[in-house]
């Protein structure tokens, strides 16, 4: 019985053949190339924001283009350590950043709601459309990383990572384009930046985990 045993392990591993460790920093440095290439094409296809050149950054532009550079970092962190299936690990860290860049559209849609009670003209936020469109494209370099990262390995839940993935490619797509965008209306940066993001994690959501099951 245990010769059996013996013979029938012996053939289960006799094509195994060994692979490359999934290391977390290779994966995060790896992600962060493509994000700079991103980065890079938005910067020489569009140019850089006005007051970036002359040295004097808006306010608004700095708080909300660094909430973005977090998240993007957190979540893109996070997806790529799911790529190691592991039980009892906790990886919502990237959830408390989301949260706070959640203030951006929160409080956007605040302002509009005060307009509509108010009676008073609901307050634009003009070429919106093409900041989103900009921003899903640039995004891409951002997912196609990750999404090749996370089929090596074994997400144990795809429909979180494909979810972390769109945030990650979303916010790392928008934070180049707000380098560019000459924008710092609280409307405009929490409707079509921060709605970017959550557009590509939705779409992330409801079309990765099939990419990313194994």
């Amino acid at each position: 019985m245990n010769t059996n045993t013996d013979d029938m392990i012996g053939r289960l591993v006799a094509d195994l053949t060994p692979v490359r460790p999934l290391r977390q920093r290779v994966g995060m440095v790896r992600t962060l190339l493509a994000f700079a290439v991103s980065v890079g094409i938005v910067i020489y296809a569009i140019g850089v924001r006005a007051d970036i050149m002359a040295g004097r950054p808006d306010p608004m532009f700095l708080t909300s283009s660094g909430l973005f550079l977090v998240l993007a970092l957190a979540s893109t962190w996070a997806a790529i350590d799911m790529a190691r299936p592991s039980v009892g690990t906790r990886r919502d860290g990237w959830a408390w950043t989301a949260t706070m860049a959640a203030v951006l559209p929160v409080a956007a849609l605040g302002l509009i709601a005060i307009d509509l009670f108010t009676g008073q003209p609901v307050r634009t936020a003009p070429g919106g459309y093409e900041c989103l469109a900009v921003g899903t494209a640039a995004g891409s370099l951002t997912l196609v990383s990750l999404v090749t990262w996370l089929r090596r390995g074994a997400p144990t839940f795809p429909t979180l990572a494909g979810t972390l993935v769109g945030v990650a490619a979303g916010s790392a797509g928008i934070f180049g384009v707000s380098l560019c965008c000459p924008q710092n209306d609280l409307i405009h940066i929490g409707i079509w930046h921060g709605g970017t993001v959550v557009l590509m994690g939705v779409l992330g959501r409801l079309f990765l985990p099939r990419v990313l099951a194994w």
